[in-house]
C-alpha cells in the first residue's frame, strides 16, 4: 500500500492549538465574581420554583371520598382546583380574581389574584371553603361568595394527652405515670395501673426530638394506647427509663447570657444498658393488666401492634436486635400469650424500608415480603397455621411497599422497581397481582418514575411521573386497570430553558468489580464549554437505606448541585453497591462495610473522564451531609490523593457514636472491629486534602461530639482543617444559618479547586448597623 507524504500547513498547527490554548488559558485565568454567585442563587430552589409551572401536585382528599383539591402554581398566579374523578371534572375551586378582590376590600390592602395570601383551604362542605389570612379564619360561601371571618384560635402546641374510646363511653388519660380511664357519663375516674412512677411510666413513648433542659429537667409529655374495637380493652407499654442513657448539647446562644445545658436519652450501638418497652394489655371492664408474652424491647426498634376485629386479639411485628430477622405474632388480648406467625431472616440483616406486611382479616391470611430469594417479593401465609402457601412475585426487581389490597378482589396493588427491561432500575411502578400469584400487571406503563397518591376509597389513584429528563405529568388513573380518567397537570418549564438551564444527564457505568451496572447524573454549568477543564464535585451519600442520585424531575432541579454547577463546577451523584433499592447481593456490599461506599465511586469517576474530556480528576471535591459528611471524610482519607477537597457536615464520623437503630442495622450487632476500622477518627492522620467540618450545636440525630472527637484527632495528628460550628441548628440547617452555609461550601470550593479568591457575597439581607 503506499503512503502519501503528509503536507505541512503552518495554519494547520496555529488553528489545531486552539482548543488546546483555550483549555490552558481559561483554567488560568478563570474569575469567579459576583454576577457568578448572583447566577447560582437563581438556580437555588426558592427561585427556580418561580419559573417552573403545573408541578408538585399533591391531592389533598375529601373526607373519605375519591374528590380532592390540590394548589400548584400556573401562569395566572398559585391556583386552587377541584377534582372530581367519578365525572371526570377538573376546574377551579373558586374565582381567584373575585376573592383577590374581597380580600382587599376586607383588610383594606391589595392583593393580587397571582399571589393569593394562603397556601391550604378546607372544605367544610360543598359550598363552603375556610382558609387562614393575617390570623384570622375566612369562609367562603363558593354560591353567593359572602366572606366572613372569626379570630383564629391558638393553637394547641402540646400533644393531646388522652384517648376517647370508639363507643365514646370512656377517656384514658396518664396521671402520675399511670394509666386511667374516665366515664365520658358520670366522669367516674377509674385507676388501671398502680405499679407506674418516674422512670417506670405507663401509657407513655420516648420522643424522637426529646430535649431535656439540663440533666434534671421535665421530660416532654407523650401519650400512647390503642382501644379494641368493642371499647372493652387498651393494648399500651411500659417505658422503662430506668437503665436509659443520655447525650448532651449546649446552646451557646439564647435570650440570656449563659450557656444552656439540654439532655436526651440515645442508646448507642451494642450498649446493653438502654431504654426498653413492655408491651402490655389492660381490661377495662375488671381493670386487670396482662402482660404480653415478649421480652423487653429495647426503644429504637419498638412494637408495631394493632386490634384485629374481634377485639381479641392482636398483629404485632417485632425486630430482633442487629435486623438479622422480624417476626411476625398473634398476641391473645385475654391472656398475653404470643404465638408466631410467620418470620423472615437473613445472614446479613433484614432491611427496614423494605419489610412490610399486611394482615387480611376477612380471609385470615398474612401478606409479608421477604428477600430470601436475593430480591424483596411478596410471600403469601395462612395466617392460623403461620404456613407458608405461595411466592406471590418472582423475578429480578424489588418490591418497594404494599399499598392496597381489595380481599373481595383478591388483588394487591404494590410498587417496584427493576422489572421493566430497557429502563432505569430506580424507576417505581405500581403494579397489581392476583392473590394466587396469577395476573401481574403493570398500572403505570410509561418509563418513569410515578409517585403515587391512592384515594380513600380505593377507586383511583393521582400519578405523579417524571425523570430527570423529562418534566412531571400528573394524571388521575383508575386503581383496577391505570387506565387515565383525566390530565391534570403538564409541567411548563419555558422560563426555565430562557435561562439556559438544561436537563442534567443520567449515565450508567461499571462497579469497581468491572461486572455491576451502577447509576449516576451529571450536572454541566449553563454556560458550559466542552473545550475547558472543569474541576468534578460529588454530592455524596451511600447511606444503604438511600438512593441518593435524583430519579424525579423536580429532585434533579431542585438539588443542590444544579445551583453549584453554575460556579463552573461539573457536578456528580453517583449510587455504588451497597446502597438500596437493588439485589439483595447489591445491598450487602455495605453490610460491615460502610466505610468501603465510595470505592465505587472513584471508579466511576475514572470511567467518566474517559467519556468526557473536560473532566479534571486532578481537581475532584465532595461534599455531604449526615452519613454523606462520614462518607466524604472517609473518601479523603481512603482516597487522598484522588479527593483533594470535602465539606462533611453533620457527619456520624464514628458510627460507635451514632443513634444505635442505624449502625446496628448496616455494621452489625454486637459491635465488631469493624466499627474501630471504619471510624475517621481512627484514620485522621491519612487527610492531605483541603477539609471543612460544619455541624449544628443543637443536633440530636447526630450529636457535635462525633464531629469534635474528630477535630481532636485531626489536631493530634497536626493536620490542618477548616471547622464551622452554626449556633442554635440541628441536624438541618434552615434561615439564615443554612444561607451561611451554602455560601461558606460554595466558598470553600471555589477557593481550593479554582484556586481563586470567591467574591464578597450574601445569600440573605444584611442587616445595616
Amino acid at each position: 500500500m503506499r503512503v502519501g507524504k503528509i503536507k505541512f500547513f503552518p495554519w494547520l498547527l496555529i488553528f489545531g492549538l486552539i482548543p488546546f490554548w483555550v483549555t490552558c488559558q481559561s483554567s488560568s485565568s478563570l474569575t469567579i465574581t459576583r454576577a457568578d454567585y448572583q447566577r447560582a442563587e437563581s438556580f437555588l430552589p426558592r427561585h427556580l420554583r418561580q419559573k417552573v409551572y403545573g408541578e408538585g401536585v399533591v391531592p389533598k382528599w375529601i373526607k373519605k371520598t375519591s374528590s380532592f383539591w390540590y394548589q400548584v402554581n400556573t401562569r395566572q398566579g398559585k391556583t386552587f382546583y377541584l377534582v372530581d374523578p367519578e365525572k371526570a371534572v377538573k376546574r377551579e375551586v373558586f374565582n381567584h380574581e373575585r376573592l383577590a378582590e374581597l380580600l382587599s376590600l376586607k383588610l383594606r390592602k391589595k392583593f393580587s389574584r397571582k399571589e393569593l395570601p394562603f397556601d391550604s383551604i378546607k372544605f367544610i362542605n360543598s359550598n363552603q371553603i375556610e382558609f387562614e389570612v393575617e390570623k384570622q379564619i375566612w369562609t367562603l360561601n363558593l354560591k353567593d361568595y359572602t366572606l366572613t371571618s372569626r379570630p383564629k384560635e391558638k393553637e394547641k402546641k402540646e400533644e393531646t394527652l388522652e384517648e376517647k374510646s370508639p363507643d365514646g363511653q370512656w377517656i384514658a388519660f396518664a396521671r402520675d405515670y399511670n394509666l386511667y380511664v374516665r366515664s365520658t357519663k358520670t366522669g367516674r375516674v377509674i385507676k388501671l395501673s398502680h405499679r407506674g412512677k418516674k422512670f417506670y411510666e405507663y401509657a407513655t413513648y420516648l420522643g424522637w426530638n426529646d430535649l431535656i433542659e439540663g440533666e434534671d429537667g421535665v421530660k416532654p409529655s407523650h401519650f400512647f394506647v390503642r382501644w379494641s374495637p368493642d371499647s372493652k380493652k387498651i393494648f399500651t407499654q411500659i417505658v422503662d427509663f430506668r437503665q436509659g442513657q443520655k447525650m448532651y448539647l449546649l446552646q451557646s446562644v439564647n435570650e440570656g447570657f449563659r450557656a444552656k445545658l439540654y439532655s436526651y436519652y440515645r442508646a448507642l450501638p451494642g450498649e446493653e444498658k438502654v431504654i426498653r418497652y413492655i408491651p402490655v394489655i389492660f381490661n377495662v371492664t375488671n381493670r386487670k393488666e396482662i402482660r404480653v408474652d415478649l421480652p423487653p424491647i429495647p426503644h429504637f426498634i419498638g412494637l408495631q401492634a394493632s386490634w384485629l376485629a374481634d377485639s381479641q386479639r392482636l398483629h404485632a411485628r417485632v425486630f430482633d436486635r442487629g435486623y438479622k430477622g422480624v417476626s411476625i405474632y398473634e398476641i391473645e388480648a385475654a391472656t398475653g400469650r404470643v404465638r408466631q406467625v410467620a418470620r423472615d431472616e437473613n445472614p446479613t440483616m433484614v432491611e427496614t424500608a423494605l419489610s412490610h406486611y399486611r394482615f387480611l382479616p376477612q380471609k385470615e391470611l398474612l401478606l409479608l415480603t421477604s428477600e430470601r430469594d436475593g430480591w424483596n417479593h411478596l410471600y403469601l401465609y395462612e395466617w392460623s397455621t403461620g404456613r407458608l402457601l405461595r411466592q406471590l412475585t418472582h423475578g429480578e426487581y424489588v418490591v418497594l411497599n404494599i399499598i392496597h389490597v381489595d380481599e373481595e378482589a383478591e388483588t394487591i396493588y404494590f410498587t417496584a422497581v427493576g422489572r421493566e427491561k430497557g429502563e432505569d432500575p430506580y424507576l417505581v411502578h405500581l403494579y397489581r397481582v392476583n392473590l394466587d400469584g396469577s395476573g401481574l400487571l403493570n398500572l403505570t406503563p410509561e418509563p418513569a418514575y410515578h409517585e403515587i397518591f391512592l384515594s380513600p376509597d380505593k377507586k383511583y389513584f393521582v400519578d405523579r411521573f417524571s425523570r430527570v429528563d423529562f418534566p412531571t405529568r400528573t394524571v388521575v388513573r383508575r386503581l383496577k386497570d391505570g387506565k387515565i380518567i383525566l390530565k391534570l397537570e403538564t409541567t411548563d418549564i419555558k422560563d426555565l430553558l430562557s435561562l439556559g438551564w438544561q436537563f442534567p444527564e443520567p449515565f450508567v457505568v461499571k462497579a469497581a468489580d468491572g461486572q455491576t451496572d451502577i447509576y449516576g447524573l451529571l450536572w454541566r454549568p449553563t454556560n458550559f464549554n466542552p473545550h475547558r477543564k472543569y474541576p468534578v464535585i460529588e454530592a455524596v451519600y451511600t447511606g444503604p437505606q438511600a438512593v441518593a442520585t435524583p430519579k424525579t424531575f423536580a429532585r434533579a432541579l431542585y438539588h443542590s448541585q444544579t445551583a453549584l454547577a453554575e460556579l463552573q463546577f461539573v457536578c456528580v451523584t453517583i449510587d455504588g453497591r451497597g446502597t438500596a433499592r437493588r439485589s439483595k447481593k447489591f445491598h450487602d456490599f455495605s453490610y460491615h462495610n460502610l466505610g468501603g461506599g465510595c470505592l465505587d465511586h472513584v471508579t466511576a469517576l475514572q470511567q467518566l473522564a474517559e467519556k468526557y474530556n473536560y473532566l479534571d480528576l486532578e481537581r475532584v471535591g465532595l461534599y455531604g451531609h449526615s452519613a454523606g459528611g462520614y462518607d466524604t471524610v472517609r473518601a479523603m482519607l481512603n482516597w487522598p490523593d484522588f479527593y483533594k477537597v470535602g465539606v462533611a457536615s453533620s457527619g456520624n464520623h464514628d458510627h460507635r457514636l451514632a443513634k444505635a437503630l442505624w449502625p446496628e442495622q448496616y455494621m452489625g450487632y454486637p459491635v465488631g472491629p469493624y466499627y474501630e476500622e471504619q471510624s475517621n477518627i481512627t484514620s485522621a492522620g491519612r487527610l492531605k486534602g483541603k477539609l471543612l467540618l460544619v455541624h449544628g450545636e443543637m443536633d440530636e440525630n447526630v450529636n457535635p461530639v462525633a464531629t469534635l472527637r474528630l477535630v481532636d484527632a485531626l489536631i493530634k495528628q497536626n493536620k490542618d482543617f477548616d471547622l464551622l460550628i452554626l449556633p442554635n441548628t440541628h441536624h438541618g440547617y434552615r434561615g439564615v444559618y443554612g444561607d451561611y452555609f451554602t455560601r461558606k461550601r460554595w466558598d470553600y470550593f471555589v477557593r481550593h479547586l479554582h484556586g481563586v479568591e470567591p467574591p464578597a457575597y450574601s445569600l440573605f439581607p444584611l442587616k445595616k448597623k
